[in-house]
């Protein structure tokens, strides 16, 4: 199915920001392993990062210059099986799982991107969000290209085909096709030859390096985050680096450092919240830096309680980390339903009406007659904070006191994270005050952004914290900001 190529960019600017969004914050996954059983690991690298997506998954190998491929919509468990992945040989293998937004949900946008070229098929996974889409689809229209998506990723992959047509290699299409390019995009490229691994210059998305030895040569692979390394016995190796493309083939890996414009600004928001606690960044284990800003979170707003407790599961670091500071008891106040995921069922009015009870269910023992400080990672629009407020309240708490191991969201993000318009940010339109009073808190503090970035123990320029501060590293154009009404003088203080 193909959609219909109009070349009027605006009609296509409003479809496609308000109806399919383009790729969310995803996992994605690439191995080049001559003689393993590419496709289970690649399963298994996928199952490692389901946290990143859960909408849909997919898989693509090539075996010689034959492509095999199966994605659907689901959780990884639910879309393949051990029959499919035997319908999936090869030598080399990319992996997807694709982020849940609202609008999206269409198996024509499930990933990997597959796209014909000169030298053969391409297949393409990718984690982020480009913000120059309009006039990337334009360009490419007037190169005679069609379209079976409504994703910036198939774009990524027609642009390489379309340097391809002209007489380039993978390599020399790959990169012209990327200084097209503009927001961000960590990719795993699979074709006939090999497999390749990018990160735009500002290396908003993680992607490393693992190795998988054997008797007799290196195996590599590329994924999100060290997490998929480690379900597969992978060795991590490195990152891939702002601006860089690996290339792996027989001959081995190869780097090219295709922009020579790079500034490092890893998203924030992978280390506070999105990335596993157990996969390592920027040095350490994620699940040590959100120990250390439930720590900091502590110095600065302590208040005196009988307990603290942590929304599951991302609020739980920085919960315990805000217990050693204080030296206030921890304790598990909410347990949360790990076999929710993604179900197509509705709940019965009733059972929309008790809250957040099917994903999270208060302790009532616990909780009876307490004063508890709760922490989580984020307020967003404050709807499910509420909710949790409340059943806190109505299980005995006596006080309820949140603390936020982040600054307040301000502003949305355009990099590869489904946030909202900014007049939908509870933090962009109510000061501090105004939060508590609307989620029914006797006190709420954040983190300092200072603290936030402090806390990392690296260069506090290195990461972007835009939905904090409204500083967007890469320049935005104005309809894009206005798809979600960037509006300044909404923000409060």
């Amino acid at each position: 199915m193909t959609d219909n190529c109009s070349s009027n960019t605006e009609e296509f600017f409003v479809h496609y920001q308000k109806i399919d969004k383009p790729e969310e914050a995803c996992g994605v996954f690439g191995i080049y392993a001559p003689e393993e059983d590419v496709t289970k690991l690649t399963y298994f690298g996928l199952y490692a990062l389901q946290h990143r997506g859960q909408e849909s998954a997919g898989i693509a190998t090539f075996q010689g210059d034959k492509i095999y491929i199966h994605k659907g919509m689901g959780l990884v468990s639910q879309v393949f099986n051990e029959s499919i992945l035997e319908q999936l040989p090869g030598d080399i293998g990319i992996g997807h799982t694709r982020y849940s937004t609202t609008g999206s949900s269409r198996i024509i946008n499930a990933q990997p991107t597959v796209v014909e070229t000169r030298l053969g098929q391409l297949a393409l996974a990718h984690n982020g969000n480009l913000v120059n889409t309009a006039e990337l689809r334009e360009m490419l229209i007037e190169c005679g290209c069609s379209f079976n998506s409504t994703t910036d990723s198939e774009m990524i992959a027609l642009a390489i085909a379309t340097h391809v047509k002209v007489g380039k290699s993978w390599l020399e299409a790959a990169i012209s096709a990327f200084h097209l390019c503009q927001g961000a995009f960590s990719l795993t490229i699979a074709t006939q030859e090999g497999l390749m691994g990018v990160r735009d210059p500002h290396g908003i998305r993680p992607l490393v390096i693992g190795t998988l030895e054997n008797t007799n040569s290196k195996r590599y692979v590329l994924a999100s985050e060290t997490c998929a390394l480690d379900i597969i016995g992978a060795e991590y190796l490195r990152d891939v680096e702002p601006g860089e493309l690996v290339w792996i083939t027989e001959k081995g890996i190869a780097s090219f450092h295709w922009s020579q414009k790079t500034q490092k600004k890893l998203c924030i928001f992978e280390m506070i919240y999105f990335a596993r606690p157990d996969s390592m960044m920027e040095g350490g284990s994620l699940y040590s830096y959100r120990l250390r800003i439930g720590r900091q979170l502590a110095r600065e707003s302590f208040i005196s309680a009988d307990m603290v407790i942590g929304v599951p599961d991302s609020g739980i670091p920085a919960a315990i980390g805000f217990s050693q500071e204080s030296g206030i008891l921890y304790a598990e106040g909410l347990i949360k339903n790990r076999y929710v995921g993604r179900t197509f069922i509705q709940p019965t009015p009733h059972m929309r009406e008790s809250g957040i009870r099917m994903k999270l269910n208060p302790l009532k023992d616990v909780l009876e007659g307490k004063r508890v400080i709760i922490v989580d990672d984020s307020i967003v629009r404050g709807n499910t904070s509420k909710k949790i407020v409340k059943a806190l309240r109505d299980n005995g708490a006596t006080e309820v006191h949140m603390r936020i191991s982040s600054p307040p969201v301000t502003h949305p993000c355009f990099y590869g994270i489904d946030t909202d318009n900014q007049e939908q940010l509870i933090g962009a339109t109510k000061s501090v005050a105004e939060i508590a009073e609307q989620i029914g808190v006797d006190s709420l503090a954040y983190l300092s952004w200072e603290g936030m970035l402090k806390s990392t123990q690296e260069d506090p320029n290195s990461f972007c914290s835009a939905c904090f501060t409204g500083n967007y590293p890469i320049p935005l154009p104005e309809k894009l900001k206005r798809s979600k009404l960037i509006l300044e003088n909404q923000v409060k203080v």
